[in-house]
C-alpha cells in the first residue's frame, strides 16, 4: 500500500509540537498534561523513526539514479547495488508504517492477564500448558517484560492444569492478543512406553489488564474467602491462610490467588484479574457477547480446535489463522515468537484498512 506523504507531514508536525510543548514551564508545571503529553510522544518514537528510514530511502534511490545515469563502470555497479537495497528498504519501511498508522485498539498499550488451561490430552497436556508458559516467559524477557503468577495449579510431573499470570510491559497487550485460543501440540508424551505420537491441546486467553478507573467495583458485590494456599498433590505451602478467592455476585465470576506469602499482595492480584474481566465484559455489548469473545478464546480445549500446531516429529510450528508454518520448533518455544505475531499484526493491519476502505 502506497504511503500518504501528507499524513507522514502531519505525524512529523505533531511530533515537533509535542517536543515544543514539553518545554513550556506552563505544560511542566501541570502534572496530568505533561504526563499526557509524554506519553504521547513516547508513543510517536517508533513511527518517526521508520519515517527517517523511509526518507532516507528515497533519498539514496534518488542518489543512486543520479549516478547510474554516468559512464563510469565501477560506480554505476556501486549505484546498481545501492538502488536495490534503497528499494528493499523502502518496501520494508512503507510496510512498517502503514502498519504503525493503521487504527489501534486503544487496549493495545496495557499489560495482560494470561490463562493457560490444559484441555484434551490428560497429563500430556497439562505439561504442555507448562511448555507454553515457559515459552510466554522466554519471549516476555527478551521484550523486558516482567511476568508475575497470581494462581496455579500444577501437577505431580511439573506441568499445570491452569496457571493465571500477569505479563507487565508497554504494549504488552498489542503483542500477545494474538496468543488466544486453543494450542495444539503433537508428540509422544513422556507417559508413553510405545513411542507413538498423540495429540493434546491446552487454552490461552489474554485480557488487557484494567486500571483502576476503568471499573467502579461495588464491595458489597464481593465476597472474599481467605484459605491455606496448597501446591501440587494438595500439600500445604503455606502455614497461613494467605490465599484469596474472590467471587464476583453480579457477573458469577470467581478468581484465586495464592502465589504471594502476603494475603494482602493476593488480594490485590485477584483484584486486578476481577476488574480486567469484568472491564472486558462491560466492552462487550451484553453479556452473550462477551461469553461468546471468552468460549473463541479459550475453546472447549478440543483437539479439532486450534490456532496453532507444534509438531514435534517435524520440528515445525504452524500458525493456522495465516497459513504459515516455520521449522524452528526449538527457538519458538524458548520464546522467539516475533516471526508469528509481526505476521498477524501485518494481516490484521492488511484487515483493518481493507475494511476501512
Amino acid at each position: 500500500m502506497a504511503i500518504d506523504k501528507s499524513k507522514l507531514e502531519q505525524v512529523k508536525a505533531r511530533y515537533d509540537e509535542l517536543t515544543t510543548s514539553l518545554q513550556d514551564p506552563s505544560v511542566v508545571s501541570d502534572r496530568d498534561k505533561f504526563t499526557g503529553l509524554s506519553r504521547e510522544l513516547s508513543d510517536m518514537e517508533e513511527v518517526i523513526s521508520e519515517i527517517k528510514r523511509y526518507e532516507d530511502a528515497n533519498r539514496r534511490i534518488e542518489e543512486a539514479l543520479d549516478l547510474l545515469s554516468g559512464s563510469d563502470p565501477e560506480i554505476k555497479a556501486l549505484a546498481d547495488e545501492e538502488l536495490s537495497e534503497g528499494k528493499k528498504d523502502l518496501a520494508e519501511s512503507e510496510k512498517k508504517i502503514n502498519e504503525l498508522l493503521s487504527p489501534r485498539d486503544i487496549r493495545d498499550d496495557r499489560s495482560v492477564i494470561m490463562e493457560i488451561r490444559a484441555g484434551t490430552g490428560g497429563e500430556e497436556s497439562a505439561l504442555f500448558a507448562s511448555d507454553l508458559y515457559r515459552m510466554y516467559m522466554g519471549y516476555a524477557s527478551a521484550h523486558g517484560f516482567t511476568v508475575d503468577i497470581v494462581d496455579q495449579t500444577p501437577t505431580e510431573l511439573g506441568g499445570y492444569k491452569e496457571i493465571v499470570f500477569q505479563v507487565k510491559g508497554r504494549r504488552a497487550y498489542s503483542r500477545l492478543k494474538f496468543e488466544s485460543g486453543v494450542h495444539r501440540v503433537q508428540r509422544v508424551p513422556v507417559t508413553e512406553s510405545g513411542g507413538r505420537i498423540h495429540t493434546s491441546a491446552a487454552t490461552v486467553a489474554v485480557l488487557p489488564e484494567a486500571e483502576p478507573r476503568d471499573v467502579v467495583i461495588n464491595p458489597q458485590d464481593i465476597k472474599i474467602d481467605t484459605y491455606r494456599a496448597s501446591g501440587a498433590g494438595g500439600q500445604h505451602i503455606n502455614k497461613t491462610d494467605s490465599a484469596v478467592r474472590l467471587t464476583h455476585f453480579p457477573s458469577g465470576i470467581v478468581v484465586t490467588c495464592q502465589d504471594e506469602r502476603s494475603q494482602i499482595k493476593n488480594k490485590e492480584k485477584a483484584m486486578t484479574v476481577l476488574t480486567s474481566k469484568l472491564w472486558e465484559m462491560a466492552r462487550s455489548a451484553d453479556a452473550g457477547e462477551m461469553n461468546e469473545t471468552r468460549r473463541n478464546q479459550v475453546g472447549s480445549g478440543d483437539r479439532s480446535e486450534r490456532i496453532r500446531t507444534y509438531n514435534f516429529h517435524q520440528g515445525r510450528v504452524t500458525d493456522h489463522r495465516i497459513g504459515l508454518t516455520l521449522y524452528k520448533l526449538d527457538e519458538i518455544l524458548a520464546g522467539d515468537l516475533d516471526e508469528i505475531i509481526d505476521a498477524l499484526t501485518v494481516a490484521q493491519a492488511a484487515e483493518n484498512a481493507s475494511e476501512a476502505s
